[in-house]
């Protein structure tokens, strides 16, 4: 297929990953929100009386609306019911078309870095699929077993659980490749708690009640667990959705602990929402948040290590020749590097004006996180990069 389809083909998908997760993640908050601001009925009240075990009033939209929580089910099954399950399966499916175009079919420059390790394209891929179904094993294992009686235990090996996939993908992938691997696996084990544990459980409830039996209430436990699982993990997923754009958190020496971070932020802040809404004092959790994402921005700071000391006279032909063999490849109107159509961020390098634009962005990429070239696939030496380092420095002229 064109290059340039293969892009625009990603570009919907993309576009479709992200309303496909707005509805899954919106309906996620707002069903933890109304389980944790549930009254119990009045003893006696016609509520009660139904079996129901929590309810609210809530006004939206100019109308009022009465949501009611039965303790197991009603008496009686209504005869339309919604189920709320395309939202999680389009959501994931989406996200993985969007990453095997992104970066599996890409797997030679997106995910493999030769500073990491030395892997084939295919190897590279290998690697991602394997965690993202290996993940959603060993934690269905885990909350099948005796752990899953003790909440708060098994949240807290969950969350091991996916720091140590960070260290050991950080071993092998590049760090851009890495955060979205993690990603994919966490949102794997979200979507297959959906697809294997929360629905199932509902089709048995329903079934149970048609063929006139009480339903089974540990499948309402079991589906509530996961739901809140996945509750807590979607400010991490979200962070990794965007992380790609923040070079300073995947480009660390220690990106994986930095992820760490973000990611144990971003549950201590989905905790205060979860226990505020309950109307318990929980300030200390984004407290804690802010501080963890304030370690994170003071060890992710530019620590330049030193480049050598330029050799020879730097001039602009001399720099541009450099870009020339390195970047030009990827960053002109129409990039000659296999599987790009359009420049790489927009970013263009190919003629003198370009070049003075960006060349804040090129010593960033180049000389600071040394991300560029991805993979550094051209083998750009650290005296290339000291080159365009002073060229920057000395105010990026072209005369």
């Amino acid at each position: 297929m064109d290059t340039h389809y293969v892009e625009f083909l990603g570009m919907l998908v993309r576009w479709l990953h992200i309303v496909a997760g707005v509805a899954w993640i919106g309906s996620s908050f707002y069903f933890i929100w109304l389980d944790n601001s549930l009254d119990s009925p009045a003893p006696g009240s016609e509520a009660a009386k139904k079996g129901v075990g929590g309810e609210l009033w809530a006004v939206h939209g100019g109308g009022f609306y009465n949501p009611q929580k039965y303790l197991v089910a009603p008496a009686v099954l209504p005869e339309k019911l919604h189920w709320f399950k395309w939202e999680a399966y389009t959501t994931w499916l989406s996200g993985t078309a969007l990453l095997v175009l992104v970066y599996w079919l890409k797997a030679g420059t997106m995910m493999v870095d030769g500073r990491v390790r030395e892997l084939t394209a295919l190897q590279a891929v290998g690697i991602g699929a394997t965690s993202m179904v290996g993940s959603w094993m060993v934690y269905d294992l885990l909350c099948k077993s005796p752990l899953g009686k003790r909440d708060g235990l098994l949240g807290a090996v969950v969350f091991l659980l996916v720091g140590a996939l960070a260290w050991g993908l950080s071993r092998l992938l590049g760090g851009r490749a890495m955060f979205i691997q993690v990603g994919t696996a966490v949102g794997t084990i979200m979507a297959a708690n959906v697809f294997f544990a929360i629905i199932p459980g509902q089709r048995r409830m329903v079934a149970a009640m048609k063929a006139g039996a009480a339903p089974d209430p540990q499948d309402g436990r079991r589906a509530k667990q996961r739901s809140v699982h996945n509750n807590y993990f979607t400010l991490p997923v979200l962070f990794i959705m965007i992380s790609n754009h923040y070079s300073s958190t995947y480009a660390h020496p220690q990106n994986w602990a930095v992820l760490v971070l973000i990611m144990a932020a971003g549950v201590a802040i989905r905790h205060f929402f979860n226990r505020k809404h309950k109307g318990v004092y929980a300030w200390p959790y984004p407290a804690l948040g802010a501080v963890l994402l304030g370690v994170v921005a003071w060890w992710t700071q530019p620590r330049v290590a030193p480049l050598p000391p330029v050799e020879g006279e730097v001039t602009f032909n001399r720099v541009r020749a450099i870009v020339g063999q390195h970047c030009i490849a990827c960053h002109s109107p129409q990039p000659t590097f296999p599987g790009y159509a359009q420049p790489q961020a927009g970013v263009l390098l190919h003629t003198p004006a370009d070049l003075v634009l960006n060349a804040p962005r090129l010593y960033q990429q180049v000389a600071v996180t040394r991300l560029m070239p991805l993979g550094n696939l051209t083998h750009m030496t650290d005296q290339e990069r000291a080159v365009l380092a002073a060229w920057v420095r000395g105010g990026a002229k072209v005369e």
